[in-house]
């Protein structure tokens, strides 16, 4: 597919049409219901203010593979978020992107299996395999890993907001809102061999995140922290007890290093965490609010 290319001057700021946010601040709440507690916690965090002049909304979850939650991002924690996105922006168009990591088969599978295909034709919304979709590819001259990259065009046409779960990770240390972004990359561009869709991260992966993270962070997160995997991403035991809880922010950064402690880890330990502390955002000090 052709792509369209463009340069970013300096930082992406993916918050550039929104006023100054506290970094490192993160608001956490207790898990009753999916749809009391959501609204609850997009309400105190103020997002539907941040939607106000936006005519699009990309919702990222993390659907790397076929597998029922807690290994991928609940449907009905999505749901509650488009429903309240509907009620508090009516008319917004909302998209769901996910690019999955399988050799077997395609994001469409991934859909219909853990039911986003049902979801977005009751709410009629759209599905968007962001394995294959339109791209523009940009530079960066900071970025060591990813001097430039081929990208969704449609990640820097939206108010993007990530929907990660609570994870550790073999390579990455955690899988949250900063590592969820690979779900974006295009095979074609950084499978190059591997057992993966997205292979070409696993060389130098704390760097390949961070410069991923570089072209373009998340407007805001939403991470399900209500159930957690302590020692791997597609495997292994959950967190005893269950965590129970959904924390959000608009500093992936924050909200990483918050689950990160969720987890019993130090973001310290965390090289893409480490690395964009400062930069992408802040890890400490947090600014936690319980709602």
């Amino acid at each position: 597919m052709q792509t369209n290319r463009a340069e970013t001057f300096g930082r992406f700021d993916p918050g550039r049409n929104n006023p100054p946010l506290k970094r490192g601040e993160v608001f956490v709440h207790s898990l009753s219901s999916w749809t009391a507690s959501v609204s609850h916690l997009l309400s105190a965090a103020g997002l539907a203010q941040q939607l106000a002049g936006h005519r699009t909304v990309l919702l990222k979850p993390n659907l790397v593979e076929a597998s029922v939650p807690p290994v991928t991002t609940p449907v009905d924690l999505t749901a509650a978020v488009v429903d309240f996105i509907q009620a508090q922006a009516p008319g917004i168009r909302i998209i769901i992107g996910e690019g999955c990591g399988s050799l077997e088969y395609d994001t469409p599978h991934c859909f219909a299996t853990l039911g986003y295909t049902e979801l977005a034709a009751d709410r009629k919304i759209e599905l968007l395999d962001l394995n294959h979709a339109p791209l523009i590819e940009i530079s960066h001259p900071q970025c060591r890993r990813w001097p430039s990259m081929h990208l969704p065009s449609v990640l820097f046409e939206s108010f993007l907001i990530s929907l990660p779960v609570l994870k550790a990770h073999t390579l990455a240390g955690v899988t949250l809102s900063m590592k969820n972004m690979m779900g974006a990359a295009p095979p074609r561009h950084y499978q190059q061999g591997g057992h993966w869709k997205k292979a070409a991260f696993h060389t130098g992966i704390h760097d390949a995140i961070c410069d991923l993270n570089r072209y373009r962070r998340p407007d805001f997160t939403l991470l399900d922290a209500s159930v957690g995997m302590q020692k791997a991403h597609l495997w292994g035991p959950t967190c005893d007890p269950a965590p129970n809880l959904l924390v959000c922010g608009y500093d992936p950064v924050a909200v990483d290093a918050y689950g990160c402690g969720i987890l019993g880890l130090d973001w310290r330990d965390i090289g893409h965490l480490a690395e964009a502390h400062g930069e992408l955002g802040q890890a400490d000090p947090l600014l936690p609010h319980e709602i």
